[in-house]
């Protein structure tokens, strides 16, 4: 098992990897990514407001962790969206189909009461399976 952390204040503090690569057998590896929020650069809330912007900053947190264990985001079968607004769910499903291209991963989006900051619109979650063979 191999795991990798994006060292957020909430990994250290809850003790949590971003990303975790698990070996299923001989060939393949399955890649679990935790819930995953717009924490921009700075450590703050990526694209107030902007439900389009958040969805695509989860994106791009959840690339590097699957890069740094050497997948792409053509590996991922299931994404899990927490949303606290549902009406906006065409912006966060904007930036999910530009996000992905033509692979098309399974989705599900839930609305939830609220994330762990008031800012936050989305967090979310994905698997991937890798084989061995197709690792970067």
């Amino acid at each position: 098992m191999r795991g990798t952390s994006t060292g957020t204040e909430w990994e250290e503090r809850y003790g949590y990897s971003r990303a975790i690569r698990v070996p299923t057998s001989e060939d393949t590896d399955l890649i679990v990514l935790t819930g995953t929020a717009p924490v921009g650069a700075d450590g703050g809330v990526h694209g107030k407001g902007d439900a389009h912007a958040q969805t695509l900053r989860c994106y791009e947190i959840i690339e590097a962790a699957l890069q740094r264990l050497g997948a792409t985001r053509a590996c991922l079968v299931r994404t899990r969206m927490f949303v606290t607004d549902i009406k906006r769910a065409d912006e966060f499903g904007r930036a999910h189909r530009q996000f992905f291209g033509e692979h098309r991963p399974c989705l599900t989006m839930v609305e939830v009461s609220r994330l762990i900051e008031p800012e936050m619109l989305v967090e979310i979650e994905a698997e991937g399976i890798v084989r061995r063979e197709d690792a970067l």
